[in-house]
């Protein structure tokens, strides 16, 4: 079935495609110090494995994974660890995080690497493969993708597995060059995620503008099964929900996953990643990064996670005059960051210096003209003008019941208002707000639970001790008992005994003036002698 089903909203946006998809994709620098973030991805922190002094290799893993939804980190390179603390790292907060800091040694020494024959193992097996190998969504989102592999809490096989290629926003191109160069590899990885979850159809989605990866992709796909096809070039069509309408007809619940209409997602790079993994044992220590906007040389290069960004922008020629604003990811969906001196992450599909001809202008904020706009551009089918009202005047609870966490935060409204409220500001506010509201009551129920258990501990200790106390009584009684009363009265007879006696006279003999107590020591004198 090839016809599509277009999704509701969405912009036509200047692409700035060319500017860095005309070349190959170039290796990245070997810097001197890798500054290698533990948290790469949605979910538990990575426990650390090493400390300062040790000596690492490349591929090596240095954090593991720490819970079910969590994902392996690994050395970039070889050298030392020098550092295991927070460092500065690309998120919107600004805030550090725990980081392994790695000075290399140049000599790029790997652990040993050996393929895995992936048909043999069973699928909880070659999930923790996966796992272990640090796989992630590596289209922005970063979900550990031995969790979306895993099928068997489901109650039916999955209907449809979609490859997406869309890259939908302005200036990436890390995606296109990926298809063109590298496309058997991709399909290879591809065969790992067919094997896992046995799909009844497999889908390719690739946007119209990318005639090269389209070609290149379908000749890898000949005699597979899988099917590519060439969806509108329309932002957001790469967004997860819009690509499975587009592909499928099938709108994804409001509330829900993909999953739960029979269809499961991933990204290409994800699955060339997949291939590294299982058909060379190489974990993820690496992704291919677009680097473009105001720099001398935009392209994309095959860089080390952990390479700060100002070497991969002096990798292609360094800033340009009048740059702005650094942005990771695209203009779109993409945040500004704090510094250049950040490190690359495997959620970091692009790097974008950006000057003001290439940034929205600042204007003006006017009050919502109720024009509508915003409605008809939002691919999730939502009311922005409410979300918006809701969310500015703090009545969370409203905006959760205009299905506010359903915003792909994709900024169509924002583009397109004529009053130039930024309204997806308001939109992460009020998440923020009531992500923050849901913690706050989460740690109130944790006290109260450990309060309550606190009671019932000390009530279950007090009632321990008192039937001890009654199992002695009867242990006391029957010992009273066997005594008899034998020994009541030699207790009464101690007790008198131990009372003061009243002094008496003894009297005197009678013609020798002599006391008894005379007489007798007089004999015990005599006795002596």
């Amino acid at each position: 079935m090839s016809r599509l089903f277009p999704f509701h909203g969405g912009l036509k946006t200047v692409r700035h495609k060319t500017e860095s998809n005309r070349q190959p994709i170039q290796p990245g620098p070997l810097p001197r110090r890798l500054t290698v973030p533990l948290r790469q991805h949605i979910g538990a922190i990575a426990k650390a494995l090493v400390q300062v002094g040790d000596s690492v290799l490349k591929g090596q893993m240095i954090g593991q994974a720490d819970g079910y939804i969590s994902a392996a980190v690994h050395a970039p390179t070889s050298g030392v660890v020098v550092a295991v603390d927070t460092r500065p790292v690309p998120h919107p907060s600004g805030l550090p995080d725990l980081c392994v800091v790695i000075d290399s040694d140049g000599e790029n020494r790997w652990i040993e690497r050996q393929p895995v024959v992936y048909r043999a193992l069973h699928p909880s097996e070659l999930r923790n493969i996966l796992r272990n190998a640090g796989i992630v969504g590596l289209g922005g989102a970063a979900f550990p993708s031995a969790v979306k592999l895993n099928l068997s809490g489901q109650d039916q096989h999955l209907e449809t597995l979609i490859l997406n290629g869309a890259e939908c926003e302005p200036w990436i191109t890390c995606d296109d060059r990926l298809m063109r160069e590298r496309a058997a590899g991709i399909i290879a990885g591809l065969h790992v995620m067919v094997h896992l979850l046995e799909p009844r159809e497999v889908l390719i989605g690739i946007e119209d503008d990318k005639p090269e990866a389209i070609a290149a992709m379908s000749e890898m796909c000949a005699g597979t099964g899988y099917a590519v096809r060439s969806v509108p070039t329309r932002y957001p069509s790469g967004s997860v929900k819009q690509l499975v309408k587009l592909l499928t007809g099938k709108e994804t619940p409001v509330e829900g996953l993909p999953i739960d209409v029979g269809v499961q997602c991933f990204n290409v790079a994800t699955a060339y990643t997949i291939h590294r993994a299982i058909d060379h044992g190489e974990p993820v220590i690496s992704r291919v990064v677009t680097v473009t906007g105001h720099v001398s040389r935009p392209g994309n290069l095959d860089a080390l996670l952990g390479t700060p960004f100002a070497e991969l922008i002096e990798q292609c020629g360094g800033y340009r005059e009048k740059v702005e604003r650094l942005i990771m990811g695209g203009p779109m969906m993409g945040f500004a960051l704090h510094s250049d001196e950040v490190p690359l992450t495997k959620a970091a599909n692009c790097i974008l210096a950006a000057s003001a001809e290439e940034l929205t202008p600042t204007r003006p904020v006017a009050p919502c003209i109720r024009c509508g706009a915003c409605v008809e551009v939002c691919p999730a089918n939502l009311l922005p003008q409410q979300l918006y009202w809701h969310a500015r005047a703090k009545e969370f609870d409203k905006a959760q019941d205009y299905h506010l966490f359903s915003c792909i935060e994709c900024g169509c409204c924002s583009a397109v208002c004529p009053s130039h409220i930024p309204l997806v500001q308001y939109y992460r506010y009020a998440k923020n707000e009531i992500w923050a509201q849901e913690k706050e009551k989460q740690k109130a129920e944790l006290a109260r639970q450990r309060h309550q258990a606190r009671l019932e501990r000390l009530e279950r200790e007090k009632q321990e001790r008192e039937a001890k106390l009654r199992q002695k009584s009867p242990a006391r009684t029957a010992k009273a008992e066997d005594s008899g009363a034998g020994g009541k009265l030699d207790i009464q007879t101690a007790v008198a005994q131990a009372k003061p006696q009243p002094l008496s006279l003894i009297p005197s003999h009678e013609g020798t003036g002599e006391s008894e107590g005379e007489k007798t020591d007089q004999s015990l004198g005599k006795q002596d002698v």
